[in-house]
């Protein structure tokens, strides 16, 4: 069974940082798109940004652009999110997930998910 667990998460001040970290359990990892999505209360989920597994070519939503680092070992089994000049607006549940479409942030071509970590920045 695949499973992924977010961590990472937590409280943090505006302009403050955080390293988000996704484990994957064993399986060809290495062959995925890894992503980040994040969902604020009362809104839908969206993706943050994405990390093909052909060539580590990266994607992020325009929000976060020049703000958000994302990263994979696949060696570890391992993505990261790391979150500089955090925002209030960035304050939601953020979740990782895998699938095989590249550059995509359409939930429905993510085929496993984390439960989440919860990101609350405070102003």
């Amino acid at each position: 069974e695949v499973q992924l667990v977010e961590s990472g998460g937590g409280l943090v001040q505006a302009g403050g940082s955080l390293r988000l970290a996704c484990a994957a359990s064993e399986f060809p990892f290495d062959y995925y798109t890894l992503a980040w999505f994040r969902q604020a209360p009362g809104k839908e989920r969206e993706g943050v940004s994405c990390i093909n597994s052909h060539d580590d070519s990266t994607r992020y939503v325009d929000t976060v652009k020049g703000r958000f680092t994302i990263s994979r070992d696949d060696a570890k089994k391992r993505a990261y999110l790391q979150m500089d000049s955090l925002k209030p607006e960035d304050t939601a549940v953020y979740y990782c997930a895998i699938g095989h479409w590249s550059d995509s942030f359409y939930i429905s071509h993510y085929d496993y998910w984390g439960q989440g970590t919860q990101v609350t920045v405070s102003s």
